[in-house]
């Protein structure tokens, strides 16, 4: 296991160990150069049985208990690097962002397919395939160049990871 502060990839990451799927750990510290354009390095290349394999950059959010809503937000460059490596890969790989929630409320794992515990803290996991974000994005701060779904194209674009797993 690399080593890792960020604790939504050390969970995502441990739960991969769990379920005994193989993956690689990238090394997210560098940048990777593709045709002299810089691409930012998605965290995992996850081996699937049930999909496409998987380039998965992991976002971290969380839950908040009186929250209705789904935090779906990402940088514009998530996107459009993971769209880029998808090309790179070729067949047999596909770019999905993994929205790892941090799951506050005492009733709220009761509304999650899987919830997974490390650390004191509970985790639930989507998956939300780059190509179908891409399509219904919309800018969420364009200072920030960051972007997101709307909640409801969220709650039909996403997926509970282990239907993709």
């Amino acid at each position: 296991m690399a080593k890792r502060c960020n604790h939504y990839d050390v969970a995502f990451e441990e739960l991969l160990r769990l379920l005994r799927r193989p993956y690689v750990s990238v090394n997210e510290n560098r940048r990777a150069l593709f045709r002299d354009a810089s691409l930012k390095s998605m965290d995992f290349i996850v081996y699937s049985r049930q999909s496409p394999n998987l380039l998965v950059d992991v976002k971290g959010r969380r839950l908040a208990p009186r929250s209705q809503a789904w935090d779906s937000w990402t940088m514009e460059d998530d996107i459009s690097s993971l769209m880029q490596w998808e090309n790179v890969f070729g067949n047999g790989f596909r770019a999905m962002l993994v929205f790892a929630y941090d799951v506050t409320a005492p009733r709220a794992p009761e509304q999650h397919s899987l919830t997974w515990e490390l650390l004191g803290r509970r985790y639930a996991f989507y998956g939300v395939w780059a190509r179908d974000y891409a399509e219904v994005m919309q800018s969420h701060s364009p200072s920030w160049h960051t972007v997101n779904l709307p909640s409801p194209e969220f709650r039909k674009l996403r997926q509970p990871l282990l239907d993709v797993l």
